[in-house]
């Protein structure tokens, strides 16, 4: 049987499953930016919020890095997942806003691969949210990494054809630049989740 020195004490877990489920709240708001007649400031704010809170978990998982002696893992990939995580929160809430402040939502509608890419990011939000709890077992976590790669490839495609739509002609210029600011911020946040799998993976590996 493995014998580890390390702690199994859950505060660590505890956070990354909070910060995670925190990204599911960001998606499912950026999905009531489909619903007809939606209030997009209120989006807007009450993403704000959920990332204030995302940083708020994130100073406390450093607070209890820099508190504790010996870490369930290697105190520098507690550091990247926490960070990671947070950097997906970042690019969700930019999106709310930008898509707010551009005015964006004001048109007759919005790209239809725009809400796929909010979709694919959904995905991943509740794949990354089932997942974070079983990093203190390290158990069941390979088709978690797998399917969250996978569903960055499909964001990838998703994101190609929302930029040939963008420059097809179908919007004036001025809406193309604006448009494909959020694009950018889309694309981000699904790479975000792809890094966090990544990381997870290397902390399984290691850990194994």
């Amino acid at each position: 049987m493995k014998f580890s020195f390390r702690p199994t004490e859950g505060a660590f877990y505890e956070l990354f499953t909070r910060a995670a489920q925190n990204l599911v709240r960001g998606t499912e708001l950026l999905n009531e930016l489909a619903l007809p007649g939606v209030d997009v400031q209120s989006v807007s704010e009450r993403l704000t919020e959920v990332e204030h809170d995302s940083d708020q978990i994130t100073h406390e998982l450093y607070k209890k890095i820099n508190s504790t002696f010996i870490t369930p893992f290697d105190r520098e990939d507690i550091y990247r997942l926490g960070s990671l995580l947070d950097d997906v929160m970042d690019h969700l809430e930019a999106v709310g806003d930008l898509l707010y402040l551009y005015g964006l939502t004001e048109l007759p509608a919005l790209p239809r691969e725009l809400h796929e890419m909010v979709n694919v990011l959904d995905q991943q939000a509740k794949l990354t949210a089932d997942a974070m709890p079983r990093l203190k077992s390290m158990k069941d976590l390979e088709d978690y990494w797998i399917e969250c790669n996978r569903l960055e490839n499909e964001g990838d495609r998703i994101n190609r054809q929302l930029l040939v739509r963008l420059f097809s002609g179908e919007y004036d210029a001025l809406t193309v630049l604006k448009m494909k600011e959020v694009a950018d911020e889309l694309e981000a946040a699904c790479d975000a989740f792809e890094h966090v799998a990544n990381t997870v993976e290397t902390i399984a590996v290691k850990e194994s």
